[in-house]
């Protein structure tokens, strides 16, 4: 349970230096606006008066205004109980807000008047306005809102302190939750500072209980749910759940995040519900290299908080929650979530995605986490370098991770059931597992036995082909083998193909359509599945191209059938 803390016990020292930034960045990150510029600027706000002293608005406050200095100047301060920590200043021709701005998510700052002046005060619906309409200041905008993020991260200057181990699966799981989620965050590790362990005491937390979230210096989550901690940070506070959506789209992978932009970028009002792991299993890709646009590649990661941005540009929500059941025996449709709460939508878009096969060996649910892993990202990789791994799986993903790893571990063990590489995977990536001397291919072999303590210690592999089996010391493993969709929670809305695949369009029969009640004259469209104005996109859906490039196509050529779907 939350337990209230005295902030003083976690405050940083105080300081003016302000946040660590390269001199060549300055100017993108804290760019001038022009006179011209806030002319433009001025329409869309109001002049106010700022007097000094004044606190233009506190930390931990949702839907924060966004300022235009117009002469005067404010400071953006860090507070931790009684101490403030100096972020930057602004001054003339200069903005406050970063990407939470966009969300209207909580502040982690305070913004004070150091010196009396003018500003232009916008609110949220006008910032996102200003950003839609004006290409230019759109442009400037946008990239000073995502390098401040960037900043904040790389300095983990937030509202997060997370207290874990590296040996805990659930830190690992905050990590990504907060890293996937943009969210910057101080980490301090048990295993490096003693001295956390005399602040545990004092506030007797135990061992069983780490890791612990420090939540805007004023509660301590004893190892929370992701919900839990969307719930602290207020991740969902901004978001009206209560009147009906042209559409909600179920999972913030790729194929979702296009719908979204696509959908709210052509005047729809669209919700996004995603459990907490924005970019689906393209999130978790070390790097994409043949995704159109991106000749030296991009990070499943980083291709992600783009989308995720874009579409809170032109005005969708992205709620923070699981979807737990889809009741569709009444019109608008409703999706239930986790917490009992109820959303509407005229027309519903699932995009949920499918997760990694588990093998069938024992202790592996054990390890998850703890040296079992299912993605390979910058936190995974962190947890491994200069030791040996195993990347299980014969696909794009799985040697993506492995050319990734590649660069910081001792070895890369490659495992795939069949003969080799070829029929499954990209020929750049078959190439660069070829030439790599730290990647070692082993053809028709599979992981038989894991075992160890609190971590993954021993490996055992058996060799479908000599029928010798092997035992190894490694440590982590790293699973991409095969996909299962997430369609359980449908609960029969929908027709399935045999491998719980959502079916679509013209790969609906007559049969399936008279089974499902079809009650339409007009046949199912493109993506559309055995329920009118629900469609699927995506992995999850039956037949799919298992591509990042297929699956944005999909979830952007839908929106297209939405708006047919709507207008009927």
């Amino acid at each position: 349970m939350p337990r209230a803390i005295v902030p003083e016990t976690i405050s940083m020292k105080n300081t003016r230096k302000g946040l660590p930034i390269i001199r060549a960045h300055i100017e993108q990150i804290f760019p001038k606006l022009t006179p011209a510029q806030i002319r433009r600027i001025t329409p869309h706000g109001h002049i106010r008066k700022t007097e000094r002293g004044e606190i233009l608005y506190e930390h931990g406050v949702s839907a924060a205004p966004f300022f235009v200095v117009i002469s005067g100047e404010l400071e953006v301060v860090r507070p931790s109980g009684s101490v403030e920590t100096l972020v930057t200043v602004h001054r003339s021709g200069q903005f406050t807000g970063e990407v939470g701005t966009l969300s209207g998510r909580r502040t982690m700052f305070r913004v004070r008047v150091t010196k009396a002046g003018k500003v232009i005060e916008l609110d949220r619906k006008d910032i996102l306005t200003l950003v839609q309409t004006d290409a230019e200041l759109g442009e400037i905008l946008m990239r000073a809102f995502i390098l401040r993020r960037v900043e904040l991260i790389a300095a983990g200057v937030g509202d997060v302190v997370l207290i874990g181990s590296t040996y805990s699966a659930e830190t690992l799981r905050i990590k990504e939750f907060l890293m996937r989620n943009g969210h910057p965050y101080s980490y301090i590790d048990l295993e490096r500072d003693s001295d956390v362990q005399n602040m545990l005491d004092n506030f007797k937390i135990s061992a069983s209980e780490i890791p612990v979230l420090i939540c805007r210096g004023q509660l301590v989550l004893r190892n929370p749910s992701n919900q839990e901690i969307a719930d602290c940070l207020g991740f969902n506070e901004s978001i009206d759940q209560t009147h009906v959506r042209d559409l909600i789209v179920i999972g913030a992978g790729p194929s979702g995040l296009a719908a979204a932009v696509y959908g709210a970028s052509e005047g729809l009002d669209v919700l996004v519900l995603e459990t907490g792991s924005p970019g689906g299993q393209a999130g978790s890709s070390s790097k994409i290299e043949n995704y159109l646009g991106f000749p030296t590649g991009i990070s499943g990661q980083e291709l992600a908080s783009r989308a995720y941005l874009q579409a809170q540009k032109f005005g969708a929500d992205i709620l923070v929650a699981k979807a737990k059941r889809l009741i569709c025996d009444r019109n608008p449709y409703v999706v239930e979530v986790e917490n009992g709460s109820q959303l509407s939508a005229r027309t519903i878009m699932i995009a949920t995605g499918a997760e990694y096969r588990r093998p069938p060996c024992k202790n592996l649910l054990r390890f998850e986490g703890a040296g079992v892993y299912y993605g390979a990202t910058f936190v995974e990789a962190q947890l491994c370098g200069g030791e040996e791994v195993i990347v299980v799986g014969g696909g794009n993903s799985a040697g993506q991770a492995a050319v990734f790893l590649a660069g910081t571990a001792k070895r890369v063990h490659m495992l795939v059931r069949s003969t080799g590489l070829s029929q499954s995977m990209s020929r750049y990536l078959i190439r660069r597992i070829e030439e790599s001397a730290t990647i070692v291919l082993r053809p028709n072999t599979e992981i038989v036995a894991i075992e160890g303590d609190d971590h993954l210690e021993v490996v055992r592999w058996h060799n479908n082909q000599t029928g010798q089996t092997e035992k190894h010391e490694i440590r982590h493993i790293f699973i991409m083998a095969g996909a299962d969709p997430n369609t359980s929670w449908l609960d029969g809305c929908v027709m399935l193909d045999n491998k719980g695949f959502i079916k679509t369009g013209i790969d609906l029969s007559p049969d399936n359509l008279n089974a499902a009640g079809w009650s339409l004259t007009r046949q199912p469209y493109l993506l559309e599945t055995s329920l009118p104005s629900v469609f699927a996109v995506g992995d999850v859906r039956g037949g799919s191209i298992k591509r990042v490039a297929s699956a944005v196509g999909e979830g952007s050529i839908a929106i297209s059938f939405i708006h047919k779907a709507l207008q009927s």
